[in-house]
């Protein structure tokens, strides 16, 4: 126990050491999590919206009635277009109408390509609602948004969190193999430490532990920091969590052993490895729902196995749904297959 003891210090050393291996697992999720969070704010399906109305000649009354029936609209009167024109340049509106009591205006900033499609609907829900109550009807069919499910009521910013989680992830597990393993072994650092009683499975056993906790440590930070910080609500499964991230951390280092045996020079594994994970950030679903993206790239994000990270740290930190077969298949098969690799690093790769 000593041994494993000393063995264990010394990779957290090395580790803090490492600038590129720990930016990734520690100090790239909270980076991007502040970002994110700041711009966005942090509330999600919650914001709502200022409109600016300017109401021309003696119009009437049943816009502004309908408006302020709304529950996600704040209506702020104008007493010219100029003034109206201003704030939706500054911002301090989101959308303009000019109501004259005949025909209805709509005033938006170009700028706004983010928001400019559910400004678009709301522009036209507003048209569509306008006219059924002048005409004294009411919608046939009313809408009404219901959580079902264990799935927090939560928007973009929720699902993004698990997803850098996973990353950080991800990436640990790669540098421990294609990064640490393969310069020890450029360096002949292996050499003279295979020399040594110390056996293959114990350097191998060190680094894989370390790897993991400070990947705990990582996920478990950068949900202190989304909820503290930005009031982003998760039910995390705490029976399944240390699970699944022990699971992911093994199926990386999975991934990264067969990048180092790929590639021929050792050297250039931990540049192939942030190569790969840089191309697997922006194809899994961290930033980008896989629905939007064309359908050869989705093939080819389901080919990754960041996506499914991502899917089950989601489920796990409670932000999605996810069958409980589809989740344990998906532990298993990355648990394993890393798992299955490990007597191939230890005989192709950690050796003399």
């Amino acid at each position: 126990m000593t041994g494993l003891g000393n063995l264990l210090w010394t990779q957290t050393v090395v580790f803090t050491r490492d600038k590129l291996a720990l930016f990734f697992t520690l100090f790239f999720p909270l980076v991007f999590i502040l970002i994110f969070g700041f711009v966005w704010g942090g509330e999600e399906g919650g914001d709502r919206l200022t409109v600016g109305l300017l109401e021309v000649g003696e119009g009437d009354r049943l816009l502004a009635e309908f408006l302020a029936s709304q529950g996600t609209v704040d209506v702020r009167r104008y007493p010219d277009r100029g003034a109206l024109e201003g704030d939706l340049t500054r911002r301090r509106v989101d959308l303009g109408i000019v109501w004259d009591g005949k025909s209805l205006v709509f005033l938006q900033d170009p700028t706004r390509v983010q928001e400019g499609y559910a400004l678009a609907e709301l522009a036209q829900g507003i048209t569509a609602e306008l006219g059924l109550r002048r005409q004294g009807l009411a919608p046939v069919v009313r809408l009404e948004r219901v959580n079902v499910g264990h799935r927090l009521e939560g928007g973009w910013f929720a699902l993004v969190v698990p997803g850098i989680m996973a990353f950080s992830i991800l990436a640990s597990g790669l540098f421990a193999v294609s990064g640490r393993i393969a310069q020890m072994k450029e360096r002949k650092l292996l050499d003279r430490l295979l020399v040594t009683p110390m056996s293959p499975a114990a350097l191998l056993g060190s680094i894989a532990l370390v790897r993991l906790g400070m990947g705990f440590v990582s996920t478990v930070a950068t949900l202190a920091v989304a909820t503290l910080l930005f009031g982003i609500q998760f039910r995390v499964n705490w029976a399944l969590f240390p699970l699944f991230v022990v699971a992911s951390g093994v199926g990386a280092m999975g991934l990264g052993t067969v990048i180092a045996l790929l590639v021929r020079r050792p050297g250039s594994a931990s540049t192939v490895a942030n190569i790969a994970a840089q191309i697997m950030l922006f194809l899994s679903g961290v930033y980008f729902p896989v629905e939007i993206m064309p359908a050869f790239l989705r093939a080819l994000g389901r080919a990754f196995p960041l996506t499914y990270m991502a899917e089950g740290m989601r489920y796990v930190t409670g932000v999605a749904d996810m069958a409980p077969a589809r989740f344990a298949l998906i532990t298993a098969a990355l648990l394993l297959g890393g798992a299955s690799l490990f007597p191939v690093l230890g005989r192709y790769v950690v050796r003399r």
